[in-house]
C-alpha cells in the first residue's frame, strides 16, 4: 500500500464529509512550484507527529520544513529531532523563553525559522501549526489554485474541528478569512507585507491577509480543502479568557464598534453558548474604553474599517433574501 493510500485510511480521515478534490487540466498543469514551511511548537507532543506524518505523505514534499520549538518543556523537542535525523528536508530549532502559551513568540519563533529558509530557492513559503493535519495532496491542491490565479497572494483550507467522532467546517470559516493553521504565501506576497507580524493579541492571519489586500493580491479560502484541528481553539487556556483576548484583537485592528457588536452577537450560540460571545464584546470593550494604543498602522485600521462596512452594507441588502449572509473578521 502507498503512502498516500494509508493515510487516506487512517481514522481521523476516514471521518471527514467527502472532500472534492482540487483538479487543472492535464494540459494546463504548469511545473510544480516548490515551497517551503514554518512551524511554531510549544508543548505540542500530543499532536505534534500526526502533523509530522500528515507532511511526510504530502505527494509533493516541502523543499524545506523547519520546526521551531518554542521553549517546550515537555517530549516535543525528542519527536522533531527524531524525524529531523531521517529526512533531511526537516530542520529543527530551539527558542528558549518564559513558559506559557505567547502568541507574539510564536511569531518571533517562525521569524526565527524563516532565517533557516535563505539559502532555499522556493516560489511560496508557508505556515503549519503544530497541532494540524491534511491529507497527502493538500499542498499539491493548494498550488494548484496560486497556478490558476496569477494573483492569488495567500490562501488556505476550511478548519474543520472534532464533533464527537467525525470533524466539521468551523462555522466561523470564511472563504475572504484565511486560517493561519495551514497556509500558502506567494513569495512576492510575502515580501510585500513583510512577513507575519508579532502582536501581542495574535492574529497574525489576519493581518497578514489585510496586508496582502493593501497591497492588490487576493487572499481566499478553499472549503475543498480541509484541515483537521486536533485541539479545539481556545482548550490551551480557557475559553472565555480566548474569547476576550479575541475582542481585544479586534480593537487592535479597529474593528468598527458597530460591526463588532453585530458579530459578537450573531456569534452567542458559539460555545462557550452565550457567554463566549459576550466575553470577546467585553475584550474589546475594555481596549476601546482604555483608548489602548494599537500595534498596527493606522492605514491598517482605515482598510479594515473600510472592508467591514462594505459588509455591513452587503448584509443589509440580503435582508428577505433566501440567503443568509454571516459577518466575519
Amino acid at each position: 500500500m502507498n503512502t498516500r493510500m494509508a493515510f487516506l485510511q487512517r481514522p481521523e480521515f476516514s471521518h471527514c464529509s467527502p472532500m472534492t478534490k482540487f483538479t487543472v487540466e492535464p494540459q494546463q498543469q504548469p511545473a510544480p512550484k516548490p515551497y517551503v514551511l514554518m512551524t511554531s511548537a510549544y508543548n505540542e507532543e500530543a499532536y505534534i507527529q500526526k502533523t509530522i506524518h500528515s507532511v511526510l505523505a504530502q505527494t509533493q514534499l516541502p523543499g524545506r520544513w523547519v520546526i521551531v520549538s518554542d521553549g517546550s518543556v515537555d517530549r516535543t523537542d525528542e519527536i522533531v529531532k527524531s524525524y529531523a535525523r531521517k529526512h533531511e528536508f526537516i530542520r529543527f530549532l530551539r527558542n528558549e523563553r518564559s513558559p506559557g502559551r505567547s502568541f507574539r513568540s510564536k511569531v518571533i519563533a517562525l521569524q526565527s525559522a524563516s532565517k533557516l529558509l535563505e539559502s532555499v530557492e522556493f516560489e511560496f513559503i508557508g505556515n503549519l501549526d503544530a497541532d494540524v493535519s491534511v491529507g497527502p495532496s493538500y499542498f499539491e491542491d493548494l498550488l494548484a489554485c496560486f497556478n490558476l490565479d496569477p494573483k492569488l497572494g495567500l490562501a488556505a483550507g476550511f478548519v474543520c474541528e472534532k464533533k464527537g467522532e467525525y470533524y466539521e467546517s468551523r462555522t466561523i470559516n470564511r472563504i475572504h478569512s484565511v486560517a493561519h493553521a495551514a497556509q500558502l504565501v506567494r513569495r512576492e506576497c510575502y515580501e510585500a507585507i513583510g512577513g507575519y507580524a508579532a502582536l501581542e493579541h495574535g492574529s497574525e492571519d489576519w493581518h497578514a491577509q489585510v496586508s496582502a489586500r493593501m497591497s492588490g493580491w487576493k487572499a481566499r479560502a478553499f472549503p475543498e480543502l480541509q484541515i483537521l484541528h486536533h485541539r479545539p481553539t481556545g482548550s490551551a487556556d480557557h475559553l472565555l479568557r480566548s474569547r476576550f483576548r479575541e475582542g481585544r484583537s479586534d480593537y487592535d485592528f479597529g474593528s468598527d464598534p458597530f460591526f463588532e457588536a453585530l458579530k459578537c452577537f450573531q456569534r452567542l450560540p458559539e460555545s462557550p453558548f452565550i457567554i463566549g460571545g459576550i466575553a470577546r464584546f467585553a475584550g474589546f470593550t475594555w481596549s476601546y474604553v482604555r483608548r489602548a494604543e494599537r500595534p498596527v498602522r493606522p492605514e491598517v485600521v482605515a482598510f479594515v474599517r473600510s472592508e467591514q462596512r462594505q459588509r455591513l452594507l452587503s448584509v443589509f441588502k440580503s435582508f428577505g433574501k433566501p440567503s443568509k449572509s454571516r459577518l466575519s473578521q
